[in-house]
């Protein structure tokens, strides 16, 4: 299948893995590159860019297919040292970096400097335009069904995805609540030229998470996320849990006057222990809804393969069939 962000990043597939914290390692983004989608190191979950360019260099070991790196740009008071993240970036040859979090601006000109295609993760519309305006070469659309931050808009991708289209000149991806090929093809149908996929690839063989965190998705529904920090207009969409239930009383006891120190322990350094150890009522960490949707752990090859075959089916048999009177594919259930 070719699209614009095929073509743009070099893949077979319309498919982008994102990046995600202490999930985006070498053997996770290898895995969806070599599968022929776009894989994604998590470059803050490496400490220091010096750990970053091992990272990069041990995913070069692994794949000669075109790779990415995330870049989250937070708002701390004492920032990461951006520049020597897109220094390793650069150094290890990785020509795409997925943005998120604050506006890249600032680094565009490095970025561009380096010949790194740019695809800045956005929840809304005008942060899309803003996105094209700076240089960004493409966009990810991230619905309010996704996993970790949706943005203050509440915007579901049925109607976000749709405006998009109408406002951009550049590509975007649909982002938010992607998991299978009914995903894929809903999101070309309206206008997006691929789905980023974060929370299905935790469910995969290759993900090096805990045994406990892929079968919490498969046993999960579409109604066990939350959302978080809500009050504090930084609001995240975790999977429910003891460590979250506790977060929320405090909310609910705190109302208008909470402070991020009042829920710390319910969410710092709580991906390690989710992820490495296990602990699945540790706190909050981000979920999408799309966990309702998980029905199995495939190897990538597998879910990525399983996605093309059946989007295929499902744009020549199902949707053309529409238009054929005598079609009896049209009218089954996908």
């Amino acid at each position: 299948m070719k699209t614009a962000i095929t073509e743009m990043f070099g893949i077979e597939h319309p498919i982008i893995q994102g990046g995600m914290h202490y999930v985006g390692f070498a053997e996770l983004a290898a895995a969806v590159s070599n599968a022929g989608g776009l894989g994604i190191i998590t470059g803050l979950t490496q400490r220091t860019p010096e750990l970053l360019a091992k990272e990069i260099a041990r995913c070069r070991d692994m794949t000669d297919k075109p790779i990415g790196v995330n870049l989250t740009f937070l708002p701390t008071f004492t920032a990461p040292p951006y520049p020597e993240y897109i220094a390793a970036i650069r150094e290890g040859g990785v020509k795409i970096v997925e943005t998120a979090g604050r506006s890249p601006e600032q680094y565009m000109p490095a970025l561009k400097a380096a010949g790194i295609k740019v695809i800045h993760k956005c929840t809304s519309v005008r942060h899309s335009l803003k996105a094209e305006q700076i240089g960004c070469d493409a966009v990810s659309v991230d619905g309010f069904e996704c996993g970790g931050h949706p943005g203050e808009d509440d915007m579901p991708n049925m109607i976000l995805l749709p405006r998009a289209a109408e406002e951009l000149k550049i590509p975007f991806v649909a982002s938010g609540g992607m998991a299978d090929a009914r995903s894929l093809v809903a999101a070309l149908a309206m206008g997006a030229a691929g789905m980023n996929m974060g929370t299905r690839f935790i469910a995969t063989k290759e993900a090096p998470v805990h045994e406990n965190v892929k079968n919490a998705l498969v046993k999960a529904s579409e109604l066990d996320t939350r959302l978080v920090m809500r009050a504090l207009r930084n609001t995240e969409r975790v999977l429910n849990n003891k460590g979250v239930e506790h977060l929320l009383e405090i909310e609910r006891e705190k109302g208008k006057s909470l402070k991020i120190d009042d829920i710390h322990d319910q969410v710092a350094g709580v991906y390690p222990k989710v992820m490495i150890e296990g602990d699945m009522d540790a706190g909050a960490w981000s979920c999408g809804m799309v966990a309702g949707l998980i029905r199995d752990i495939p190897t990538v090859k597998e879910l990525i393969d399983r996605i093309m075959a059946d989007a295929e089916r499902l744009i020549r048999g199902r949707l053309t069939g529409f238009l054929d009177a005598d079609s009896k594919e049209a009218l089954k259930v996908a």
